[in-house]
């Protein structure tokens, strides 16, 4: 997932890290992380403007850290969260890195949610050798900057924003055989455009006509008039990359104006609001792209729903999923560094290879991209119903 993101905060944060960047966790044996303990970070969107995604993560980090505990911890030692709450905001999760790193001295970060806020904290982590894995940051530019080099120490667990637009022009053309596409995007959000661009020259090569391409801005909530534009074109489906708190007025509104073709997004859609916004029978004959299904039955997938059931009395969702595979990505990794030193966590990060986690098997590329499948979802009165699983 991606939210905006101020280049700016870099040349403000990296003055500061400089002077911090010797405090950092990328030491091996520094006092935060002695004795029983290792300190691990979580810089998530606690509350704010998009707190159902880091609010679900943070659950289920939770989760996995009980369960890696009570069974000895890593290498005998029992992990201590640092939790720091970002707001939904860049320039917020930028000093909660700061703090993680040079105050609570944690082995590695995981967070945050969204991309640009994931963004923030790339300088920081570079400077002080600590790992960062991002569970749903999607936008490439997590791990890779501008200038096409790797951000090192910078990981994600969700797969990115081109697959899932790819993904969904191919369901669209394939399993759906539409033949026409409208497309209704954020147009200030790197995200959605991302999604829009792939999906548009994916369909296109499938055979598929764009009849109509719009937009909207974050924070409207009267989508009418464009929608009536949209509806005028005639399409067979409906792309519409972007977060539940717009998309869920969007199709309820969509609904409302008579568009009974099938719409369908990709995780931003995935929070359990969007029912509530848009409703449940407005919802039918809608899908997303996600990461994970409570449905699905292969691997890991189906322990983690029970477990994480009988703990919170409701199924999970992609992102509870992505924030409990994150912990259990980085366990993994320090167990085979047999260190604390981040630079060795991350090169055992990078040698990940077909490690079984509940969202699938993952390894990771040498862009620091996941190599997983994605799972599309349909709405059924409400619910997310598991369909099929897409391989990369």
């Amino acid at each position: 997932m991606k939210k905006s993101k101020f280049a700016s905060l870099f040349l403000a944060s990296s003055l500061l890290v400089g002077i911090l960047a010797g405090c950092g966790a990328g030491e091996e044996g520094s006092s935060s992380n002695g004795g029983d303990t290792i300190k691990i970070g979580a810089n998530l969107e606690l509350s704010g403007a998009v707190a159902s995604y880091g609010s679900s993560e943070a659950d289920a980090i939770d989760l996995a850290i009980e369960e890696i505990n009570a069974a000895g911890g890593i290498d005998g030692k029992q992990i201590e969260l640092i939790k720091v709450d970002n707001k939904s905001d860049a320039a917020e999760a930028t000093n909660a890195a700061i703090k993680l790193t040079s105050q609570d001295k944690v082995v590695a970060i995981i967070g945050a949610a969204t991309s640009g806020n994931s963004v923030a904290q790339v300088q920081i982590a570079t400077d002080t050798k600590t790992p960062m894995i991002s569970p749903s940051g999607t936008s490439t530019t997590v791990t890779v900057g501008k200038d096409g080099k790797v951000n090192p120490f910078t990981f994600r667990t969700a797969f990115i924003d081109p697959f899932q637009g790819t993904v969904a022009a191919n369901f669209a053309a394939n399993e759906l055989k539409v033949k026409t596409a409208a497309v209704y995007a954020d147009n200030a959000s790197d995200y959605a455009k991302g999604l829009a661009e792939s999906f548009i020259k994916d369909f296109k090569a499938a055979g598929g006509t764009i009849v109509a391409e719009e937009s909207y801005v974050a924070k409207d909530t009267d989508f009418r008039s464009t929608l009536t534009r949209i509806k005028g074109s005639n399409p067979d489906f409906v792309f519409i990359p972007g977060y539940y708190e717009e998309v869920g007025l969007i199709v309820k509104q969509a609904r409302e104006l008579g568009i009974t073709v099938p719409l369908m997004g990709a995780d931003g859609w995935d929070s359990p609001t969007i029912v509530d916004l848009a409703g449940a029978k407005a919802l039918n004959n809608t899908y997303i792209i996600t990461a994970y299904s409570a449905e699905d039955t292969e691997g890991k997938a189906k322990e983690f729903a029970d477990n994480f059931t009988k703990k919170y009395g409701k199924a999970p969702n992609s992102f509870h999923a992505l924030g409990y595979d994150s912990v259990y990505l980085l366990k993994d990794a320090i167990e085979r560094a047999e260190s604390l030193d981040g630079t060795k966590i991350k090169e055992a990060i990078e040698s990940t290879d077909n490690l079984d986690l509940a969202t699938g098997l993952y390894s990771v590329d040498e862009f620091h991209h996941p190599i997983k499948s994605a799972t599309i979802i349909e709405f059924v009165d409400g619910q997310q119903k598991f369909m099929t699983k897409v391989n990369p």
